[in-house]
């Protein structure tokens, strides 16, 4: 598809444009228009999936898509961090680019995103559970509709993630989800059990969370997804972001979800002897259910496009804003350069997406962007670095990038597939050094060799560091 520059009107005018018949397509031409389901989790690393034979995670739903799809072996979050990270998706720019350094910024309502160009064409686009577009302003509304029409939404709602949700604690509910447990008399007992999750390590309490099941995050934001659906008209075609605030930390699960994943056994962290192996393996063990239940979750979208008629003409794709380092090189979350953390897992299946095929060309997230305008048949957004996956996935070419990159505060990475250069990045560094120091050596991986990431290669490549760096 050819790239088109459109000029946009002000955030003032966005919502009457958006309403008005002269934008709109005719009615015949809207029926042609795809369909897509967009399933973003929060902090779910590439690896773990069923597609990792050797962890023995069950997720049959994801492994469907990759049958009738495809699956990527080599996607890569443009921003390790939360805020970040959406706003390169939303915007379809790399991270020095997207007007959000950190989760300390909101993402300014001046720039674009793709989610107006989408409405701009005529879609029902809609939200459901976390957008983490705005984590500088914890206030979502209770009808969690703070920001919906500026960045471009017409129907759903946006909730706070995990720990947000609990920061003004259990008396003042300010987004949908505590509202919700407020109504069912839940809310102090939840905030109460976050705040023993949430001290030095958040990952350390991995007892069972005392909320029903249907009132744990996942669940209930998949049972209003699905309500959403099923009001979104089947003649008319329409677009929906679920944000299912797991896989992040705190690792809160079901009762339900402890009984399935006791007595599962995993790898122990890589270059980690942080935690005895058994705490570890209690870790592991809870991100394995939340990866499963989102897995399940994903099912009854996918029963309900079935229920609807519509498969045949809806994409459904599969990511995650970020990685999880799980304790690798003794380190959490994400916001470092490792693998685990930059990586996400995707996947595709629709019209026209060729069938089990595993694609392992680069990859970078925030190329969903454009991949999702031209699907929908929309415009571009301008100034835009995305680059479509359409032709990759419809076998029309069979190459992508030649190099991925991401980045967050002070360092930069860049790789080709084969060696990773990362500059700006101590990995002694746990957040205590002064941050005026000299600027750490370069770390060069050769992903070959050292999948693991372990050793530095920069002085038996001078060559590479120099390419790289050039690149970068």
């Amino acid at each position: 598809m050819t790239a088109v520059s459109i000029e946009r009107p002000s955030r003032r005018e966005l919502l009457p444009l958006a309403l008005s018949p002269l934008v709109f397509p005719s009615r015949a031409a809207m029926k042609r228009r795809p369909n897509l389901l967009f399933v973003l989790s929060s902090q779910h690393r590439y690896d773990w999936v069923g597609a990792s034979r050797a962890l023995g995670l069950q997720t049959p739903n994801l492994d469907q898509i990759a049958k009738t799809g495809m699956r990527f072996t080599k996607v890569v979050s443009a921003s390790p961090r939360a805020g970040p990270s959406r706003a390169c998706l939303a915007s379809g720019r790399e991270y020095w680019r997207c007007g959000v350094r950190g989760n300390a910024q909101d993402y300014p309502l001046e720039q674009p995103t793709f989610y107006q160009s989408l409405r701009e064409v005529g879609y029902r686009v809609a939200s459901c559970g976390t957008l983490e577009l705005h984590k500088a302003t914890p206030d979502w509304g209770i009808d969690g509709r703070r920001f919906l029409p500026e960045w471009g939404f017409t129907d759903g709602f946006d909730c706070a993630g995990k720990m947000e949700a609990v920061a003004s604690g259990a008396v003042e509910a300010r987004d949908p989800y505590m509202a919700y447990l407020h109504s069912r008399g839940l809310a102090v007992i939840h905030v109460e059990d976050y705040r023993r999750r949430m001290g030095q390590n958040s990952y350390l309490n991995t007892d069972a969370c005392p909320l029903p099941s249907e009132a744990y995050y996942d669940n209930w934001v998949a049972a209003e997804g699905l309500d959403l659906m099923r009001n979104l008209p089947q003649d008319h075609p329409w677009f929906l972001q679920l944000g299912f605030p797991g896989a992040r930390n705190p690792i809160d699960i079901t009762h339900r979800m402890q009984r399935l994943c006791r007595k599962r056994i995993f790898p122990q962290p890589v270059d980690s002897e942080q935690y005895t192996p058994e705490r570890h393996l209690a870790i592991r063990q809870n991100y394995s259910a939340i990866v499963e239940n989102i897995d399940r979750l994903l099912g009854m979208f996918l029963e309900e496009i079935r229920r609807r008629g519509e498969t045949e003409n809806t994409y459904v794709i599969y990511s995650s804003d970020h990685g999880e380092m799980l304790g690798d090189h003794e380190r959490w979350a994400a916001g470092v350069p490792y693998r685990p953390s930059v990586s996400v897992p995707l996947y595709v299946r629709g019209p026209g997406v060729r069938s089990g095929v595993v694609c392992e060309e680069l990859v970078s997230q925030h190329d969903l962007a454009a991949t999702i305008l031209e699907l929908a048949s929309a415009p571009r957004l301008h100034e835009s670095d995305s680059r479509s996956l359409r032709a990759l996935l419809e076998g029309r070419v069979k190459t992508h990038r030649e190099f991925v990159r991401s980045a967050f505060d002070r360092w930069r990475m860049i790789s080709d597939g084969r060696y990773k250069l990362i500059r700006g990045f101590d990995p002694e560094d746990t957040g205590k050094r002064p941050r005026n120091g000299p600027e750490p050596k370069p770390i060069l991986f050769d992903l070959k060799l050292d999948p693991e990431e372990i050793s530095n290669s920069a002085k038996e490549y001078p060559d590479q560091v120099q390419r790289l760096t050039l690149l970068l």
